[in-house]
């Protein structure tokens, strides 16, 4: 085998390696693609201490918010200057098309853009209490945010975590996924050429059940940020409720879109195709559930059918319509929700198994029918190109199905007759309902979960709140 690239930790400022390095597969070939050092206990302290100094020093915050503008701005510009070289990267060790990637470094440097915009518009309120006393508020910085970020889509949801997290004045130490944690690197070093101050930014890849669990049990951790699976999310909530660490939780979706007897069809089509197909499904607020008026159902069927069958199947590096999965342990989990769905009596139209003859983490796109609502592929999350299609008679018995899970990411609906459409967005349970378009919203949308989907919110001027917390100070300004 030849020599593999490496690629680097960042610490306090630097680049640094390790007597230990993880090697990251090509899902679209199942080969060997690059390296990484691997992340230790030290080095997770480092970054620590390097955040805590970075917080004492006021390095951020002593700054006027302006220079805040400034830094975010100029990371902005360096992920633009990135991006091409980043996206193969990205696209070769994740598997995704290198058009998606490019999206995703392009989506990163929005994040810095559109939080420059509100570094230095952080503002307070003055509270009459009468003459005798002034009382103001303002918004302080949390301090160290430690944040977890996914392999589905890593630069981009470290950029939506990182950019409020800086504009905030806050220092971060970011734990990347050991599966897919290459294209990271660049945003950090957008950080570095912008001139962030050392120990703002810290970028460790490790395992999660080791770098993860250390950073989140840290004693100088103030706030963690994580998104992920929700038996992770419940492992790093008990933890963090040890220090009462304050956290932002977004977790996994079953999310489920409504079409209505007089939906535009070709809109439902259109959004099954980017809403379980779009990044091979591995997205978690795909749409997985697709609940049909029993009018309309043999013809969304067929139409779905039609689509599924009609993708192009490939190597990211081709822009296909459908790439692989992450991993092979990915691809095996995913081929095996399908079996046993298929084992409970559902109908699989197509699909239902990994791609034959090739070397990569193929899964055919798989649509199901006649599956019972209490069963795994109806209530659990697949996290793979694999929706279930059910037939609805009423209103109130679409809304019931719609909120029959645990989980409440996203939700959707498709109808013509807005007052209908809206009616039911209101009855959703999620923190966010798209209606006649599935992933309508952008950066500047707030997004989030109820129930086992998590809490807080992301994206948007919302979230910027996640990243400070409110102190009151009162002055008595007359003597007794």
């Amino acid at each position: 085998m030849s020599q593999l690239d490496r690629y680097y930790n960042y610490i306090d400022g630097a680049w640094t390696g390790a007597d230990t390095w993880l090697v990251v597969a090509d899902p679209a070939t199942d080969e060997p693609y690059a390296e990484i050092a691997e992340a230790g206990i030290e080095d997770a302290d480092a970054a620590m201490a390097a955040a805590r100094r970075c917080v004492a020093s006021g390095a951020l915050t002593s700054v006027r918010p302006a220079q805040r503008v400034t830094w975010l701005l100029a990371i902005a510009e360096e992920i633009k200057a990135l991006t091409e070289d980043a996206a193969l990267v990205l696209c070769r060790e994740n598997g995704k098309s290198l058009d998606v990637a490019r999206g995703e470094f392009e989506e990163a440097a929005r994040y810095f853009e559109y939080y420059a915009g509100m570094a230095d518009k952080i503002e307070g309120t003055s509270i009459p209490l009468g003459d005798d006393y002034v009382d103001f508020t303002s918004y302080e910085p949390m301090g160290v945010s430690v944040q977890i970020v996914p392999w589905n889509f890593p630069p981009s949801i470290c950029a939506r975590s990182l950019a409020p997290a800086l504009a905030a004045g806050n220092a971060v130490v970011i734990k990347s996924p050991e599966i897919s944690p290459l294209a990271m690197t660049f945003l950090m070093t957008a950080c570095e050429r912008a001139g962030l101050p050392k120990g703002a930014v810290s970028l460790l890849c490790g395992k999660g059940s080791v770098i993860g669990a250390h950073l989140v049990k840290h004693r100088d951790a103030n706030q963690i940020v994580f998104t992920g699976s929700v038996p992770t999310g419940q492992r790093i909530l008990r933890d963090a409720a040890e220090r009462a660490t304050p956290s932002v939780m977004e977790l996994g979706g079953k999310s489920a879109a409504i079409v209505h007897a007089d939906a535009d069809i070709e809109q439902v089509i259109d959004s099954v195709k980017a809403g379980i197909f779009f990044n091979a499904g591995q997205v978690c607020s795909a749409m997985s559930r697709l609940l049909v008026h029993r009018s309309r159902l043999d013809e969304v069927v067929e139409r779905a059918r039609e689509l599924a069958e009609g993708l192009s199947i490939g190597p990211g590096v081709d822009n296909p319509d459908l790439t692989p999965l992450v991993s092979r342990d990915q691809l095996e989990q995913v081929e095996a929700m399908c079996r046993r769905a298929i084992e409970a009596g559902a109908t699989c139209l197509t699909g239902g198994e990994r791609v034959a003859g090739v070397n990569g983490y193929f899964m055919q796109p798989t649509l199901f029918t006649d599956v019972a609502v209490d069963s795994e592929i109806f209530q659990e999350e697949v996290f793979g190109p694999v929706l279930v299609i059910h037939a609805f008679d009423t209103e109130d018995e679409a809304v019931e199905l719609a909120n029959g899970t645990e989980f409440g990411l996203v939700a959707g609906v498709f109808d013509t007759r807005l007052d209908r459409a809206l009616r039911t967005a209101r009855r959703l349970r999620g923190g966010q309902v798209f209606i006649n378009e599935w992933f309508a919203g952008g950066v500047e949308t707030p997004f989030g979960g109820v129930g086992l989907s998590g809490f807080g919110r992301e994206k948007g001027q919302e979230a910027l709140y996640s990243y400070v917390q409110t102190r009151n100070i009162a002055v008595r300004v007359k003597g007794a």
